[in-house]
């Protein structure tokens, strides 16, 4: 997503051992911020953070910033899946109006340079479909398509997608960097 930016992108992997950023933040734009200057200040780099998950209107937003530890941080997809559909029958809801949100930050030190939030508007599928993708996807369609982001293919969840859309706006502006 960022080709042609002109930027050498390396993992954390290539740095000497590093804590986790403590993701304590409200909202998603609150963690990619967190990370990122958690992450340039060890690294003493340029640094990208995200934080992405799934909004749920029926939930009041929830799973939100703790959809990776939505019914405990080991709990599978599926088992994250019931979770929601058990919240969901609570409301007396079968389905729901969704987002999936992408938060982006870009830091240099303890300054943010560069922020965007990007979202994709679809439902909660009545039942999980497709093993494509990653995470929620399965339960997550999207009307135009027809279908789950589980059932789409790599290349067409990327045009739409939340990532792809907050991605691409950070490549935009790294290529108006000095």
């Amino acid at each position: 997503m960022l080709e042609g930016a002109g930027y050498e992108l390396v993992g954390l992997d290539r740095f000497a051992p590093i804590d986790a950023a403590e993701e304590n933040g409200r909202t998603f734009d609150d963690n990619a911020r967190i990370k990122a200057r958690h992450y340039a200040n060890a690294t003493g780099e340029l640094v990208v953070a995200e934080d992405s998950g799934l909004e749920v209107d029926a939930l009041g937003g929830a799973p939100g910033v703790e959809s990776a530890r939505y019914g405990g941080a080991q709990s599978s997809y599926p088992q994250k899946f019931a979770r929601l559909y058990e919240a969901l029958r609570t409301r007396g809801a079968e389905t729901s109006a969704a987002r999936f949100v992408c938060a982006v930050a870009l830091a240099r030190d303890d300054r943010i340079l560069f922020e965007t939030r990007a979202a994709v508007e679809g439902r909660i599928a009545p039942v999980p479909r497709g093993s494509g993708g990653f995470g929620y996807d399965p339960i997550f369609f999207y009307p135009p398509y027809s279908c789950t982001f589980g059932e789409a293919t790599a290349e067409r969840k990327a045009a739409v997608s939340h990532r792809g859309q907050a991605f691409r706006a950070l490549r935009d502006f790294l290529l108006t960097m000095p």
